[in-house]
C-alpha cells in the first residue's frame, strides 16, 4: 500500500542513529540523504524519511516486516542497545493470529517501534 513514508523528529542524528541500528537486522540502510533529511530503506530505494523538527511529532506506531523471528529478535537487541526503551520483548502475540511473532520498543520521539514475523517457524 505504501510506497514510503516520513515524519518528522525532534534530533535528526539522534533519530537516524537510533533507526539504523535498530534497523541493520532487517537489512536497512541510509538509501538517500540531503539538507531535507534521511531516506532509510532496502538498497537504494528510500521508505522511511526522517526529517528534523521544531514541534514535537506526534507519536507513531511503525510496524516493520522481518523475514524470520531471529530477526526480530535481533531488532530487539539492536534497539535496546540504540537506546530504546522496552515496549514488549520478542514473543508470539496470538491474540493477532496464531503466528504473529514480535516485538516492541519506544524510540526517541516516544514513537512505538516494531518488529514483527508472521511465519511459522
Amino acid at each position: 500500500m505504501f510506497d514510503h513514508m516520513g515524519f518528522g523528529v525532534t534530533n535528526l542524528g539522534e533519530s537516524k542513529a537510533f533507526f539504523l541500528a535498530a534497523l541493520q537486522p532487517l537489512g536497512v540502510a541510509v538509501a538517500m540523504e540531503g539538507p531535507y533529511g534521511v531516506g532509510l530503506g532496502v538498497g537504494n530505494k528510500p521508505s522511511l524519511w526522517l526529517s528534523e523538527t521544531k514541534q514535537a511529532p506526534a507519536h507513531l506506531h511503525l510496524a516493520f516486516a522481518a523475514g524470520s523471528r531471529a530477526e526480530v529478535d535481533a531488532f530487539y537487541r539492536a534497539a535496546l542497545a540504540a537506546g530504546g526503551k522496552d515496549n514488549g520483548a520478542p514473543g508470539l502475540r496470538p491474540h493477532y493470529h496464531a503466528n504473529y511473532y514480535g516485538a516492541f520498543v519506544i524510540g526517541p520521539d516516544g514513537h512505538n517501534i516494531e518488529a514483527v514475523c508472521h511465519k511459522a517457524e
